[in-house]
């Protein structure tokens, strides 16, 4: 679908123009000449239109190419406990040891590629995307190497043997999928970033339908079995990049921002590269704590039980967790482009209006998961102790969402004013200062076990909310404005016309 078509449902000409010259009644009324109140009113209104336009398919995005690993640990789940627990540790491994880096190195171009769409430099785009390509990629060598280790690595951890062994098999036929996800990820932060998301919802979903019918023909109708899981993980992966790829080069819809291949995307890579690195602690620093909840399982008394049951509370937080992540790309997307145009107001607005939606969705999504907390655990194991554990663990895990679409939310503005560095050492002071001490103290020295180690997280969710509302409140919009275009300019290779 094109870019022109989708804008113009949400009767908007441009998402990057000022909200209050899209506020008026449509018949050439001025806004000026209307009550101040319903003005404001509709400017509201009108943000909540764009950013419900964008979340959407992001939401939607986000679940599909998350259920491919979930689809892959729910396959190998029913082959036994063992290869539950296997299939989820190296899950975990693998998410803490490569998709969350490369994912957060690639944030960074949430705020290049969001300022520059919005400051109307276009041909940056592409050239900033093939730099992150060609950055990710160089990662994504010694990220192959250590994947290839992870049952070694899991035993050197104290890990069950059993287990790191399991994991460790299905870790290397993970292997293929590092360097899709390096392409992928760019991919999609280009196309996001011009708010063109219905055709990544489009390819998620193919990639998505592919994939149930490959994992079951993989893990049953084959010897493969828990190898199936993690193959048919990879082949997915790569298919959701070609079909990416073939899109931005035959799509009218990047005609302005993809001219093809470029040696100037060889060029300001140590810019890039300043901006990724924060970018990816800040990504890292939170997914990893969450992984290492898994980790810490294994070191509980039963840790095949404790292992099961935490990774599937993992794999559903992950799931629901899709929804305020789709609602943070958003924000940061709204956020960039306007700072970018230099509409600070207009940036304000965003985040206020995103955090309303956060809070309407943590509060509905809560209600779902206590609802359903008794039959849950059947979706990943027949076995009746786990699933009696999950119903434990679930009004846990919904307090922890909500905290958590909140953290999501403030997390997109941050990257979409350049912020990733304050945003490194929050994550930082809240995970490991505060959640991870909580979490062992909850879970190894009052024995509350997996339900302490959850807690230990509510508790960094806590201090990360809060610090992450001071920092965003206290954000002078109109000077990041005058940053983001400074930014956009210093990264520029061509010699183009500065437009306002």
């Amino acid at each position: 679908m094109d870019r022109e078509f989708s804008n113009s449902l949400v009767s908007s000409s441009s998402l990057s123009t000022p909200l209050v010259e899209v506020a008026g009644d449509g018949n050439g009324t001025n806004p000026t000449n209307c009550h101040k109140s319903n003005l404001n009113k509709e400017i509201v209104l009108q943000e909540v239109k764009r950013q419900l336009w964008l979340a959407g398919p992001l939401i939607s995005v986000s679940l599909l190419q998350y259920s491919l690993q979930l689809i892959s640990v729910m396959f190998a789940g029913h082959l036994g406990e063992l290869s539950l627990s296997g299939s989820s540790m190296a899950t975990s491994f693998s998410s803490v040891t490569g998709f969350s880096l490369l994912a957060g190195m690639a944030s960074a171009l949430d705020t290049l590629c969001g300022q520059s769409y919005g400051a109307k430099q276009y041909h940056m785009l592409g050239i900033l995307m093939q730099r992150a390509i060609i950055v990710l990629t160089i990662v994504s060598i010694p990220l192959a190497v250590i994947w290839a280790n992870t049952g070694s690595i899991l035993l050197l951890l104290g890990q069950d043997p059993d287990i790191s062994r399991e994991a460790g098999i299905y870790a290397c036929f993970m292997i293929p999928s590092i360097f899709a996800y390096a392409l992928l990820q760019p991919l999609t932060k280009f196309l996001q970033t011009q708010n063109i998301v219905f055709p990544m919802m489009i390819t998620a979903g193919i990639t998505a339908l592919i994939h149930l019918p490959m994992c079951w023909v993989l893990v049953f109708k084959t010897s493969l079995g828990v190898r199936g899981a993690a193959l048919a993980n990879s082949l997915s992966y790569w298919i959701n990049v070609l079909l990416l790829a073939l899109y931005v080069k035959f799509s009218s819809s990047c005609a302005k921002t993809w001219n093809g291949f470029s040696k100037d995307a060889l060029e300001n890579i140590p810019s890039f590269v300043k901006l990724a690195i924060p970018s990816a602690v800040m990504v890292c620093l939170e997914m990893w704590s969450f992984e290492m909840m898994v980790l810490l399982s294994g070191l509980l008394p039963n840790p095949k039980l404790e292992t099961s049951v935490l990774s599937v509370c993992l794999n559903t937080a992950g799931t629901v967790w899709m929804i305020p992540l789709g609602l943070s790309n958003a924000a940061s997307t709204r956020v960039s482009n306007e700072l970018g145009a230099g509409h600070s107001e207009a940036a304000r607005l965003a985040v206020q209006v995103v955090l309303g939606m956060a809070v309407a969705e943590g509060i509905l999504i809560g209600g779902v998961l206590i609802v359903i907390r008794n039959i849950w655990g059947f979706a990943y194991s027949n076995e009746i102790e786990v699933v009696r554990y999950v119903a434990r663990m679930m009004p846990i895990l919904a307090m922890s969402n909500f905290m958590d679409g909140l953290q999501c939310v403030l997390s997109g503005t941050i990257r979409g004013c350049g912020f990733q560095k304050i945003g490194a050492f929050v994550n930082l002071g809240s995970y490991y200062l505060v959640g991870f001490p909580c979490a062992v103290l909850f879970a190894f020295v009052l024995h509350i076990r997996g339900e302490g180690l959850w807690l230990g997280i509510l508790c960094a969710l806590l201090v990360q909310v809060l610090c992450l509302f001071a920092i965003v409140f206290s954000t002078k919009w109109d000077q990041e404005a005058r940053k983001a275009k400074e930014r956009v300019y210093d990264s520029t290779t061509l010699p183009v016309d500065l437009v306002s």
